[in-house]
């Protein structure tokens, strides 16, 4: 059997795959990882308490591990190293979470796969192989267009007086937010970008408002010329998976047909894809 690990920095799902019955034999998801933020001690820690004893390791064969932060040698070890320690063996490979959506979205086609989750990254995909990328950069000197983006552009918008009082207080309410509490958070608490994504939700509920209007607008424009618009393809479909693709799914086809562009495939999970791949 192989076992499948589509992870996220808020969710991981995992499939265990019986390739002799051609069947899934084990979904679960367990809470997110990003070893570029995460140490292994603490990783493992997690994989410990939620997946340890829900899968026998002696039926694994191989690990095929795809996350996101895992897109450097010192993130992925830190990735490789807590595996290892749960399941007992080498037979671990630790990719990308933008490997996992090409490979999911484009097939064996060229194409750009893009992620839109709690981060955000994008690819030049030419059927084999990631031949371009614009790096992250994470959720402070990138992650454009993703939930932590939205996320930090709502709170800013909120604290500095660009919404109206009425969405303001709204918004506030609904969270139980003060500005002290927002500002403890980001700055001093764990996994802030997990935090500031929580609030995407809030501007899908309320896409309605022009203010909210102008919010998805700018970041999914930011999105698109900072980090596919670079590769210079434009003909080229623009395929989305995560989260944020699929709740803002109009809104992105609207951004990207302003820009000259087109859209794709638009699915939640790269998982399917990644089953019929590794058969």
């Amino acid at each position: 059997m192989i076992l499948i690990a589509d992870g996220g920095s808020t969710k991981t799902d995992w499939v265990l795959y019986d390739k002799e019955k051609d069947s899934i034999s084990l979904r679960i998801k367990t809470q997110g990882f990003n070893p570029t933020l995460q140490s292994s001690n603490e990783i493992y820690t997690i994989l410990l308490n939620e997946i340890a004893d829900k899968i026998d390791a002696t039926l694994i064969e191989t690990i095929f591990y795809y996350g996101a932060g895992c897109a450097y040698s010192e993130a992925n070890k830190r990735m490789f190293d807590a595996l290892k320690k749960v399941f007992g063996t080498d037979n671990i490979e630790i990719n990308s979470d933008l490997l996992a959506a090409a490979r999911a979205l484009c097939g064996h086609d060229e194409g750009i796969a893009c992620i839109l989750g709690t981060g955000s990254n994008s690819c030049l995909f030419d059927g084999t192989d990631i031949v371009d990328n614009t790096p992250s950069l994470g959720y402070i000197l990138g992650d454009e267009g993703s939930g932590a983006a939205l996320g930090k552009r709502l709170v800013s918008d909120c604290l500095k007086k660009q919404l109206s009082p009425a969405l303001t207080k709204k918004f506030l309410e609904k969270y139980n937010l003060t500005t002290a509490g927002i500002l403890e958070q980001v700055y001093h608490k764990p996994m802030p970008n997990r935090y500031l994504a929580q609030f995407a939700p809030f501007l899908a509920e309320n896409r309605k408002e022009a203010e909210v209007q102008a919010i998805l607008k700018h970041c999914f424009t930011l999105f698109f010329q900072r980090n596919t618009m670079v590769y210079r393809r434009s003909w080229l479909p623009i395929h989305i998976v995560g989260g944020i693709g699929i709740s803002f799914a109009n809104e992105l086809k609207e951004t990207a047909e302003s820009l000259g562009l087109s859209i794709g495939n638009i699915v939640e999970s790269p998982m399917n894809g990644l089953i019929e791949y590794h058969k």
